[in-house]
């Protein structure tokens, strides 16, 4: 399946633990590595997120 424009998935993972999401994010807009605090639910309270290749 062919990606439509600059939308790329990424996986964001848990710093704390290994938990993970999956989300897409604007390649033009956002060049650079996303981290942002989400809520983990492995360790039950927010942590912070960083995209893994």
């Amino acid at each position: 399946m062919a990606s439509k424009g600059n939308r790329q998935n990424v996986i964001l993972e848990s710093t704390e633990s290994g938990h993970s999401y999956h989300t897409t994010k604007n390649k033009r807009n956002t060049s650079e590595k996303i981290e942002i605090k989400k809520y983990d639910p492995h360790v039950r309270k927010h942590a912070v997120y960083k995209e893994k290749k």
